[in-house]
């Protein structure tokens, strides 16, 4: 990115150049946007045509984004676990600092830069009050919370909740996943209705539970051996 300052006498400096880095992911469906950071160099004075104009910088971002430092830690993690997480094109980010009335459930494109966002409820051991926020974590049987870390998909069933697939931990806060039956299903507290009328999503047993309209499209885009990363940052 140029800046260009001009003078009444017709000249103008050309730059300050600097190099970007760390691509912050748009959301929902925009490539993600390079915050960036400009290093300053010595200025050169030159002499431009008048027609010439400053060039705006170019946003390639909507306002709305996946939290660097989340994405940051998200993309840690698929490093941290590349042995256990064979597909590494797509990515899901839990934003559970985000209350549940808000999208907060973030799959990523990590090859084009697209993402979609989606509802998704946390569980009821994680905000035993029903505020809509998370509160707390845990890795417990019975706890009946949302666990914190890594994890990668595993194979599609059929349980109680319909239509689902079975997780596993990669995380020591989240290891007991498969255990506890923390999976990806529908559920009727998943919907957009609740918060119209409530305000808040419902909870789950610690499950990630998205709408049933959204069920096909999360499935569809998660896959089998992809990871999921859960965190309030």
């Amino acid at each position: 990115m140029q800046q260009m300052l001009e003078t009444s006498h017709g000249r103008r400096a050309v730059v300050k150049g600097g190099a970007a880095l760390a691509g912050v992911l748009a959301v929902p469906g925009v490539v993600g946007a390079a915050q960036r950071t400009l290093q300053a160099s010595p200025a050169v004075v030159t002499r431009t045509p008048l027609a010439m104009a400053p060039v705006p910088a170019r946003p390639v971002t909507s306002p709305r984004v996946v939290r660097p430092e989340l994405m940051r830690r998200a993309l840690a993690a698929l490093d941290r676990h590349a042995g256990r997480i064979p597909n590494r094109d797509r990515i899901a980010i839990a934003d559970f600092a985000a209350p549940s009335a808000q999208p907060r459930f973030h799959l990523v494109d990590l090859a084009n830069g697209s993402s979609r966002s989606f509802l998704v409820a946390h569980g009821s051991g994680s905000d035993p009050r029903h505020t809509g926020w998370l509160h707390r974590f845990s890795n417990e049987n019975g706890s009946n919370a949302s666990s914190e870390g890594a994890f990668t998909t595993a194979d599609y069933y059929v349980g109680k909740h319909g239509r689902s697939q079975r997780l596993i931990g990669l995380d020591p806060t989240n290891d007991n996943a498969l255990a506890r039956a923390i999976v990806v299903h529908a559920a009727w507290y998943a919907n957009p209705d609740l918060i119209r009328t409530r305000g808040m999503l419902g909870r789950s047993q610690g499950c990630f539970a998205v709408g049933d309209g959204d069920l096909d499209e999360v499935f569809r885009r998660l896959g089998t051996g992809r990871m999921i990363f859960a965190a309030k940052v």
